[in-house]
This record gives C-alpha cells, structure tokens and sequence, in this order.
C-alpha cells in the first residue's frame, strides 16, 4: 500500500502522510530513513501533520506510543 506523502521540511522530517482507512502514519525523515506507525487516530496524524514543530509532536505524541515498522 503506497501512502502519499507531503514535503514536511522541518525538524529533520522531509515528508509525511496518513491513510486514514488503514490508520497508518508514515513518515520519512532527512537521513532517508522511512517508517509506518499503526493504530494512529485521525486528531494524531492531524495535529502533527498542520504542527509547526512536526518533531516535537512526533516525540511528544507518537514515537512511544503507537508500534513502529521501519520501511527503509
């Protein structure tokens, strides 16, 4: 499944994108490294996605707390 991402360019994340039927965030960061999380509510992917500090919201909201699948 192939979730489209948007160019982030902040706080080391260069893109992200939500699929909200399978309710998968995924995320590529600026060393090109890309991971899924699972189970991740709308209001989440939302607030980090519209965040002007995307990272802190990642570190604050999801890193911990949602399983992690790296994809590259």
């Amino acid at each position: 499944m192939a979730i489209e991402r948007k160019p982030v360019r902040r706080g080391g994340i260069k893109s992200a994108g939500y699929d909200r039927a399978s309710r998968i965030l995924e995320i590529e960061f600026d060393n090109g490294s890309i991971i899924q999380h699972t189970a991740v509510g709308e209001e989440i992917a939302r607030r980090f996605l519209a965040s002007s500090s995307p990272a802190s919201v990642y570190k604050d909201t999801i890193q911990e707390e949602y399983t992690l699948r790296r994809i590259r």
